[in-house]
């Protein structure tokens, strides 16, 4: 029968209602259109099946639960289709919305062989997995793992953590991954397919913390034992063939690695032999094999075999493609795929080998672009931060090639260029938020709102550790889930973020009209580049970001570890800090006395103003010559949070204060008193002390007031822990403070390490600064270290007394610092840089506008009344002067 009669048949069932006969159930319906399809799949009759779907989803409620399954059951092979087909995103908004038909309605499975697991939720984690929405995988895989345990279903298990440690690989967490791998293999009863499995994935997390990370120095012999234990265990299996194919391929990744290229072109042809002997031939499957080959030709240099290679690439998974005039594709053709990815940087670094970087530039143009559809599939922060990262490796190569074409024509628009480029990196994500915060629906923001909170329940339960209830965890889980999913239909109505290009014109007036030179790092993987902006020009240059340069930076910082590092071996110091400064290339003799520090990677960890800028044998901290000295400092995320700073009011500041204190605890806060009373001598506004300090009453009132000063403890945190605040009553991780409703134009935290915490070269650190960034706080005061008490209060009463003098929170900091080391009250000691250097401010660097138009007015007025009245007066003297005889 053909497919014609097939579907007049299919049709003739529908709508059977005569001659007696019963009309067919919903659900037969429903499966009589899946197995037609199935019957003849194509991309035609797949779009017939979605049109189909859309009616039944439409028609008449209330639906049994056997028609809700029946639509489960329905958008499950849709999904599974439009994934062969090449529809990557759309297969999975199917998948979900299976998974939501279920997860809500609960359809009754009673009698009914259907596995939700195998069927919808593995396949949806694994795309997730290959789209980088890292977040979504691991909450959609922990959720059929916390089914599959309760169920008793082990092979189930042993997929879910394999596919958990695909995420962890894929998104750059491999010790988590082998950790995971390790104990699972100890621990569980496995076959021999499944433990060959692990093993694979095991050692490909070995193999790439080999050369990720120096820790494991033996890691590499790990990967290739791990690769071999498991070809030798999967060989003798049945029905194998594709994981036996992926062990190859990364046996060969291993020895290419090792320039054995004559095994590595033998291990590729079993790998190939073995794919084809498979049933698995979807179009990214054969792309991503063809992909791996072009690899293998590029690192023995047959460049023009690789490009052969990559055109399949394209040809395979982009439909009309054609490469007759240019082996890369259309903008207009391209889609979120990470082979398609693979293969433009790939065919990029090709013709950079070939002496063609103008070319190499075009193909990275279209791998971002590819990223910017990536980042708006992404809902979850971390995921979009992993998405960065990719994107500012792929920066480097760019900024690398525009200096290369600089230096040859010495044309500036390829230094802007990179600029440019460096600059959507930097804060990326956060600049992304607070532009889209501005427009988005209070829907959209209450979801982000309710996924925040939702995200921030579940940290809180982990760092239980082994208390923390795993129920609690799949629920919260299962509620992020339904946020995200209705999230998303929301999105598909508002237009995609695409990041503009920074107004380089008005930033350079800016920088002008603020007397300011802009030092611009970014942080590579080979070299540390730096902008110098100035009189409107901007310049590029560079230094080896290896570990002989970076230590020089870590050998300095470590003097700010403890309170006595500097006083112990102040002759280091001084030394170490000439160093730093040297190798930072910052200006000198300039003419405009602000700095504008943008910092990168581990320069976000560096207050610049303590650097020595002349090295001298004295032990008086005072007498130092610091970059202080030279330049007042601020600091910004990025250009962009620059140019657009809002100027600052005029108008009287008013202050919240929190001062837990912490009294008759070992969290007592001494001097914080002091600090509280200098504050209220100079400023109106609302104090919570003590056990009113709590973070209901910072809520309530934090949109109430100019500057908010949160005197506290606070921390880091570590890789695992994030970072986080104490209020009397809780402890805040950096993350709850993104929902706050605040606006106001500065935020002091006067407590420990506020500006520190887990480091992303490409957002900066996650810290309790940035989580009053994320709130809305443009203008803040933090700390880089653990602070001292007495000090802290010193330096901030001078701080309030500096700012109230009609300075700009810029030079009211500066001169704080100036003021310290000229305070003769303070002992030397105390005039160590680990004191008065530990707070920087980011922001804003003008100084208030004056309401000058009042002040003209008044004195207008005032002149016209002192007119009157020397003019009645003189009418006076008049008058007597005409009386006198």
């Amino acid at each position: 029968m053909n497919l014609n009669s097939l579907y007049v048949l299919f049709f003739f069932l529908l709508n059977l209602n005569t001659f007696g006969q019963n009309t067919i159930s919903k659900e037969d319906k429903i499966y009589n259109a899946i197995d037609v399809f199935v019957a003849n799949p194509s991309a035609e009759n797949l779009q017939n099946l979605t049109k189909n779907e859309k009616e039944f989803y439409k028609s008449p409620n209330p639906k049994s639960k056997n028609e809700l399954l029946a639509l489960v059951v329905l958008n499950c092979n849709i999904a599974f289709y439009q994934n062969q087909f090449g529809k990557t995103n759309q297969a999975i908004s199917s998948y979900e919305k299976a998974w939501q038909i279920y997860e809500k309605n609960n359809p009754d499975t009673s009698g009914q062989d259907y596995d939700i697991i195998e069927y919808c939720l593995k396949p949806l984690g694994n795309l997730y997995t290959i789209l980088g929405d890292y977040d979504n995988a691991e909450n959609t895989i922990k959720q059929y793992y916390f089914i599959a345990n309760a169920g008793k279903n082990q092979s189930q298990k042993i997929a879910a953590i394999l596919n958990l440690s695909n995420v962890y690989q894929s998104s750059g967490k491999s010790v988590l991954a082998i950790e995971l791998l390790e104990k699972t293999i100890k621990i569980e009863k496995l076959s021999n397919a499944q433990k060959g499995i692990l093993l694979n994935n095991l050692g490909a997390n070995y193999s790439i913390s080999s050369h990720a990370t120096s820790i494991n120095p033996d890691a590499y012999r790990k990967a290739q034992n791990a690769f071999e234990m498991s070809k030798k265990l999967l060989e003798k299996e049945k029905n194998q063939s594709e994981t036996l194919s992926n062990v190859y391929r990364n046996l060969v990744s291993i020895y290419s690695q090792q320039q054995d290229f004559e095994r590595a072109n033998s291990y590729f042809e079993k790998a190939i032999k073995l794919f084809l002997e498979t049933n698995s031939k979807e179009p990214r499957k054969i792309a991503k094999l063809d992909y791996e080959n072009a690899l293998l030709l590029f690192e023995q240099k047959k460049y023009t075999e690789a490009t052969v290679l990559i055109s399949n690439v394209f040809r395979t998974l982009i439909p009309n493609y054609s490469n007759k005039k240019n082996i890369l594709p259309n903008q207009s053709s391209l889609y979120s795929e990470t082979v398609l990815l693979d293969a433009l940087d790939l065919q990029a670094t090709i013709f950079q080998r070939q002496n063609q970087p103008k070319k190499a530039l075009e193909a990275y143009a279209l791998s971002f672009h590819i990223e910017d559809l990536f980042a708006n599939l992404l809902v979850y922060e971390n995921s979009k931060i992993i998405n960065q990262t990719r994107v500012r490796n792929r920066t480097e190569k760019c900024i690398a090639i525009y200096d290369l074409l600089y230096q040859k024509e010495k044309k500036s628009s390829y230094i802007e260029s990179a600029f440019q480029l460096a600059e959507r990196t930097k804060s990326g994500v956060l600049k992304s938020y607070l532009t889209q915060n501005k427009t988005i629906s209070k829907a959209e923001k209450l979801h982000l709102e309710q996924l925040q909170n939702w995200s921030n329940a579940i940290i809180k339960e982990q760092q239980k550790g082994s208390l923390a209830d795993i129920s609690k965890i799949n629920e919260a889980i299962k509620k992020q889930n339904e946020l995200m999913l209705s999230l998303k239909k929301i999105r598909l109505k508002n237009p995609k973020f695409i990041p503009e290009n920074l107004d380089l014109k008005a930033l350079f007036s800016k920088l002008e009209k603020d007397k300011t030179i802009m030092v611009y790092y970014f942080s590579g993987f080979e070299k540390m580049y730096y902008f110098t902006l100035e009189n409107e020009q901007i310049k590029l240059n560079s230094f080896s970001n290896n570990a002989h340069s970076i230590v020089k930076i870590w050998q300095f910082l470590d003097y700010f570890t403890d309170a006595n590092t500097i006083t112990n071996d102040i002759k280091g110091y001084n030394r170490q800090g000439k160093i730093a400064f040297d190798l930072l290339k910052l200006p000198k003799n300039a003419i405009h006395k602000n700095l504008l520090i943008i910092p990168d990677g581990i320069l976000n960890f560096l207050s610049f103003e303590a650097l020595i800028t002349k090295e001298t044998a004295t032990s008086n901290f005072a007498k130092m010559r610091y970059l202080l000295n030279d330049f007042k400092i601020a600091y910004s995320n990025s250009a962009t949070f620059y140019l657009n700073a809002k100027p600052l009011s005029a108008e009287q500041q008013t202050v919240l204060g929190i001062f837990p204190v912490f009294e008759k605890t070992d969290y007592a806060l001494t001097f914080s008193k002091t600090e509280l009373q200098s504050i209220k001598k100079n400023f109106e506004g609302r104090f919570f002390e003590n056990a009113t300090a709590t973070f209901d009453n910072f809520k309530r009132n934090a949109s109430n007031y100019s500057i908010l000063h949160l005197s506290t403890h606070a921390s880091a945190g570590d890789i695992e822990t994030p970072a986080s605040i104490k209020f009397y009553d809780q402890e805040i991780l950096y993350s709850e403070l993104y929902n706050l409703k605040i606006n106001p134009e500065l935020v002091v935290l006067s407590a420990c390490e506020t500006g520190i915490g887990k480091l992303y070269k490409s957002e900066g650190a996650m810290s309790i600064a940035r989580g009053f960034q994320f709130a809305g706080a443009q203008n803040l005061l933090f700390s880089l270290w653990k602070v001292n008490d007495y000090t802290t209060s010193v330096f901030m009463d001078n701080f309030y007394k500096n700012y109230k003098k009609s300075q700009s929170y810029f030079e009211a900091n500066a001169n704080t610092k100036l003021d310290f080391l000229k305070n003769k009250s303070i002992s030397n000691a105390k005039k160590s840089p680990y004191y008065w250097s530990a707070f920087v401010y980011y922001g804003g660097i003008e100084t208030p506008k004056n309401n000058s138009y009042l002040i003209y007015l008044l004195v207008f007025l005032g002149c016209i009344g002192l007119f009157f009245l020397l003019k009645k007066l003189f009418s006076k003297v008049k008058k007597k002067i005409s009386k006198v005889p």
